[in-house]
């Protein structure tokens, strides 16, 4: 049998179908060590598992094949029923010890964040930022179990069956979690290692706001606006959302990010999209996906 739970820094070098876009970019930074929080991901292949021995496989099959995408109230009325077969389902004890045990290697106490990481995401062309769950501040073995499941069950959303059936992938059930340790943050964002609006690969920008940045990802807040020289960490402009606030981040936090980011950018190759926080000064990567709008504009 495929393996449930692997740590982030025993992922192999390609594990795209094993972890996930999400997860198999953490891996590749975590064992190249850079600052990813630590974790470990629940494969895709234990959602296989899950879905074959819950069986839901052939109803979910069924509600799939005769989707019709156009029709917005069939599509909520199915996805509603599959998220009610998988969140009904009980988890088989194989895959309940598998994710314990993982569990039980974190830091003791520590609370985390279970994250989805569907196969079919985060590629060169197309990003499915946001389309399934993100749990955060989880704590217990008991919890991470049931938040684990309700990513499984966020795979078959509205939104998520309507992106991928745009995308053509809409058969496509592999999916992964991954389970980190929580960073309470002080500052959180989002840094493109190039523009990617105004197409300039000469600079950078950075989005900062105060505490975790799912908000910032959501669109729930507006973050600070920096634009950043590529050659030396200067900043070109900034944008304040509070100006009596002042500066979420200071120009070493800034040059210091640039550093960070052109080094992921050189490890995979391509223009990253990057989410970060910091703790007491010291920085963290949470996630890393190429910027597609570049890659669609050649």
């Amino acid at each position: 049998m495929a393996e449930i739970t692997l740590a982030l820094d025993r992922l192999p070098e390609v594990a795209t179908a094993i972890a996930g876009g999400k997860g198999a970019s953490l891996g590749r930074m975590s064992r190249a060590g850079l600052p990813v929080p630590p974790g470990f991901v629940v494969t895709a292949a234990a959602f296989e598992t899950f879905l074959e021995t819950s069986g839901v496989t052939g109803r979910i099959a069924s509600l799939i094949g005769s989707l019709d995408v156009d029709d917005s109230a069939a599509v909520e009325a199915a996805a509603a029923e599959m998220r009610r077969l998988i969140v009904g389902a009980l988890v088989p004890e194989i895959i309940a010890v598998s994710i314990r045990q993982a569990h039980a290697l974190l830091p003791a106490g520590e609370p985390v964040a279970v994250r989805s990481s569907a196969v079919a995401e985060d590629g060169e062309t197309a990003s499915f930022a946001g389309q399934q769950e993100t749990y955060l501040n989880v704590s217990g073995a008991d919890e991470v179990l049931e938040r684990i499941r309700d990513c499984w069950a966020s795979f078959f959303s509205p939104r998520a069956l309507f992106y991928r059936a745009r995308k053509a992938v809409l058969a496509d059930h592999r999916m992964a979690v991954v389970v980190q340790t929580m960073v309470q943050a002080d500052t959180s964002g989002v840094m493109f290692t190039v523009d990617p609006i105004h197409q300039r690969r000469d600079r950078m920008i950075v989005e900062a706001a105060p505490g975790l940045g799912e908000a910032i990802v959501s669109g729930a807040i507006t973050p600070d606006h920096y634009v950043i020289s590529r050659s030396d960490g200067s900043v070109l402009d900034r944008f304040l959302a509070d100006e009596t606030r002042g500066r979420v981040l200071g120009d070493k936090d800034l040059a210091h990010l640039c550093d960070v980011g052109l080094t992921v950018e050189g490890f995979f190759g391509l223009p990253q999209d990057i989410e970060w926080c910091m703790r007491q000064g010291r920085l963290f990567l949470l996630q890393s996906r190429p910027i597609t709008t570049l890659a669609a504009h050649g």
